[in-house]
C-alpha cells in the first residue's frame, strides 16, 4: 500500500506543477501502463506505442487531476482511451494499405495466438458497442478490462451503483454473442 500512497502523492504534487514529481511519476507508472495497454492490444510494440501516448497524455493533462478520485482511476481512463485510439489508428492504417501486400509479411494476430485473437475480437466488439450503445462502453472497459471496483466505476462514470450494474449487465449481454461469433 505504501507504493500506491507514494504514487498518489507524486500525482498530487505533479498536478500542482512540481516538475521533478511529474518525472518521478512517469517513471514509476510506466511498467503498469505498458501492462495495461497490453490488455487491449495484442502486439507488444503496439502496446508500448500506446503506453507512450498514455505517458504523454499524463504529462500534458496532469493538471486536470484534482485528487477527488484515486490517481489510478484517472490513469485507467487515459490508458483505456489511448489504447482504443491506437487500435482505431492501426485498423484505419490497415484499411488504407494497398491491396498488394505480400502475404508472407502479414501476420494475422487471430492465427498467431488465442490471446491475441481474443483481444482483437474484444476490440472489435468494443468498437461495435460504441457505435450501437456508446453509454455502455465505459462501464464494460473500466470493470472488465481495467478491473476497477464497482463503486470506483460508478464514480468514474458518474452514475449510481445500481445504474452502473444495470449498464454493465446490458453491455455484457450485447458483447457476449459478438465474441462467441468470433471464436
Amino acid at each position: 500500500m505504501q507504493d500506491a500512497a507514494e504514487t498518489e502523492e507524486l500525482a498530487l504534487r505533479a498536478a500542482a506543477g512540481d516538475g521533478p514529481a511529474l518525472n518521478a511519476l512517469l517513471q514509476k507508472i510506466r511498467p503498469e501502463v505498458v501492462r495495461r495497454c497490453g490488455r487491449f492490444l495484442p502486439c507488444r510494440e503496439d502496446a508500448e506505442e500506446a503506453a507512450q501516448d498514455v505517458l504523454l497524455q499524463v504529462a500534458r493533462k496532469i493538471t486536470t487531476f484534482e485528487g477527488r478520485s484515486r490517481f489510478s482511476t484517472w490513469l485507467y481512463t487515459v490508458v483505456a482511451n489511448c489504447a482504443r485510439q491506437k487500435y482505431r489508428e492501426l485498423k484505419r492504417r490497415a484499411a488504407e494499405q494497398p491491396g498488394a501486400i505480400d502475404a508472407s509479411q502479414h501476420v494475422d494476430p487471430r492465427t498467431t495466438s488465442v490471446i491475441a485473437g481474443s483481444r482483437v475480437d474484444l476490440l472489435e466488439a468494443l468498437e461495435r458497442l460504441e457505435r450501437e450503445h456508446p453509454h455502455l462502453v465505459a462501464p464494460l472497459v473500466y470493470r472488465d478490462i481495467c478491473q476497477l471496483e464497482y463503486a470506483e466505476v460508478a464514480e468514474r462514470v458518474g452514475v449510481p451503483l445500481g445504474t452502473l450494474k444495470s449498464r454493465l449487465h446490458e453491455a455484457r449481454k450485447q458483447v457476449r454473442p459478438w465474441l462467441a461469433d468470433a471464436s
